[in-house]
């Protein structure tokens, strides 16, 4: 079959064997596979990526002289079962599937390692315990979201941001667009979305965000001042002073009691919950420093580099600082039939759609945030050109 073959930094098109479904796999007809960020990562630091992985237990992720097939973003029909399968679903059925599959004794990651060919081919494997079929008609270009949008679901999931709090989301690249998508969905009622970008400004706010602002002349941060969010330790001080002054003067009053119930209902002071979505050294420090007190910030971008931010500055703000990481099964399944249910609409982050043939020029194009977001491969087309 054809595939995308990537070796020393380079993608071109070959002639690879073809997948033979093993024990527990079932083999697919890739109707659209999707260009992910970690795909361009990978592309171009794959030893970095590589030694990360080796770091905590995982040896296989692609080394920049292996011939990999990338492609962990797709969607598909059931084409043949592997021995060993329930065969839940007719041939033909769309499907799509978390990219993890068993090769052997070991879990290989889909489309990132030499060991699991990706679906920037005709044909993919999946594990069938991991693949679902795709419900009430969902269009292909559609299902092949539901990998990069559950990475977001997961993300506003873990931040545990409520519904009345203010979210900030930093950097409007997909995965940026994925989260506002994925905050509205959760019915956060405001949304903050910061880009310097004029095009992905403009995708932040056909994606739900209620304030769009360009970092070059406003920070995310502007009208907080005037919010509830404290930013200066003055102002908590003084909260802090008036509220205990008020509550000693009432008879009687268990003041400890109050306090406990106003946290238990998240009343106390706090902050926005930001979502770091840009990837690049600095930009955590950055957030630290201008963000309000008792923020909770989310790192979502994946910086590849060294960095660096100061432990007591986000400790006198008591900033939370959390980091996430794809995504749990059910939260892949929620993702789907959030979609599927017309509760998320990811299409306008779909900005181009190419065959094989064009896959190394849409890596070029995808440099440019002004043209392009999301771009999806289609291997029976014979586009090449974005």
């Amino acid at each position: 079959m054809k595939a995308v073959v990537c070796h020393e930094t380079k993608l071109e098109v070959a002639d690879v064997p073809d997948p033979v479904p093993g024990p527990g796999q079932v083999l697919l007809e890739v109707v659209r596979g999707g260009i992910c960020g970690s795909d361009l990562h990978a592309r171009r630091h794959a030893d970095q990526l590589a030694d990360l992985a080796a770091a905590i237990g995982y040896p296989d992720v692609m080394r920049p002289d292996e011939q990999v097939v990338m492609g962990h973003e797709f969607s598909g029909r059931v084409l043949e079962y592997g021995p060993g399968t329930r065969q839940a679903w007719a041939t033909g059925t769309p499907v799509v599937s978390l990219p993890m599959i068993r090769m052997g004794e070991k879990v290989q990651m889909t489309g990132l390692s030499a060991k699991a060919p990706g679906a920037y081919a005709e044909r993919v494997l999946v594990q069938e315990s991991l693949t679902m079929d795709v419900p009430n008609g969902l269009p292909p270009e559609t299902a092949a979201l539901t990998e990069p949008m559950a990475v977001a679901w997961h993300a506003v999931r873990r931040s545990g941001v409520r519904k009345k709090e203010t979210a900030v989301v930093i950097g409007c690249g997909p995965i940026g667009l994925a989260v506002i998508l994925m905050l509205k969905a959760r019915g956060v009622k405001k949304v903050v979305a910061s880009d310097f970008s004029p095009g992905r400004r403009a995708l932040a706010a056909r994606c739900g965000a209620d304030v769009v602002v360009d970092p070059a002349v406003e920070g995310p941060w502007t009208g907080f001042e005037e919010s509830s969010y404290i930013t200066d330790a003055n102002e908590l001080f003084d909260l802090a002073l008036d509220t205990m002054g008020k509550l000693r003067r009432v008879p009687k009053l268990p003041w400890w009691q109050v306090l406990r119930a106003a946290e238990a209902a998240g009343a106390t002071p706090h902050g926005p919950v930001v979502f770091e979505c840009v990837g690049v050294p600095g930009i955590i420090d950055q957030i630290i420093n201008e963000s309000p007190l008792a923020s909770r910030v989310v790192v979502v971008g994946v910086c590849m580099e060294q960095d660096s931010f100061q432990p007591a500055m986000a400790i006198n703000k008591e900033v939370d600082l959390r980091f996430v990481f794809a995504y749990q099964p059910h939260e892949f399944r929620e993702t789907l039939h959030l979609i599927a249910d017309g509760k998320v609409d990811p299409t306008p982050l779909i900005t181009g759609t190419v065959g094989l043939d064009g896959v190394a020029t849409a890596f070029d194009v995808l440099g440019d945030p002004e043209k392009h977001a999301k771009i999806l491969i289609d291997p029976v087309s014979d586009v090449t050109t974005l």
